[in-house]
């Protein structure tokens, strides 16, 4: 019979996974935006380097145009809040990444069903593409999360009820008064 696992070791291990996933998922997200950003410095930000206001005012249009790359930042600090023991706040920030990053994919859909038509260019990108694989990686560490999360709830439940019985009182049986040679 195999050796039953403690929830521990279960936990350290599922932990690990999670948060091994979540790192992964955050390089494809960010590399996957290199591409599409090749030239953006030469094209927005040369032409203006002389004037600081508007090249600072070009700098913070661009960061909220490719907002994909806070997908990928708060994929990665999802990881690392889960990595703290912070696991509702990691769960948080990873769905909330990868759904920026999912807005992401959608414009490059739109513009991928523009040019060709055909939804089968879309399938086609979101299997492989980085971001694509990123998500489908982020949705797994999403999910290894929630694994954990419900183990630990079980464990902290089952470990309060043991903690409740030990403090509950126990009741006192008092002998009726309605005989009194009664024993």
């Amino acid at each position: 019979m195999a050796k039953v696992r403690s929830w521990w070791s279960i936990k350290k291990i599922r932990h690990r996974d999670a948060v091994a996933l979540s790192v992964l998922s955050s390089a494809l997200l960010l590399a996957g935006q290199v591409p599409i950003q090749e030239s953006l410095y030469q094209q927005y930000l040369l032409p203006v380097v002389q004037e600081p206001l508007l090249f600072a005012l070009n700098i913070i249009l661009l960061v909220l145009a490719y907002t994909s790359y806070f997908g990928g930042i708060l994929v990665l600090l999802g990881g690392v809040n889960f990595l703290w023991g912070r696991v509702s706040r990691g769960r948080f920030l990873l769905s909330f990444g990868m759904g920026i990053s999912f807005l992401g994919l959608l414009k490059q859909f739109a513009l991928s069903m523009l040019t060709t038509g055909s939804p089968v260019a879309v399938i086609v990108y979101f299997t492989t593409s980085l971001t694509g694989i990123g998500l489908i990686v982020g949705l797994v560490s999403y999910y290894l999360m929630h694994e954990y999360a419900l183990m630990l709830k079980k464990h902290a439940r089952s470990k309060w009820r043991q903690w409740r019985k030990a403090r509950r009182p126990r009741p006192v049986r008092r002998r009726s008064r309605a005989s009194p040679n009664a024993r």
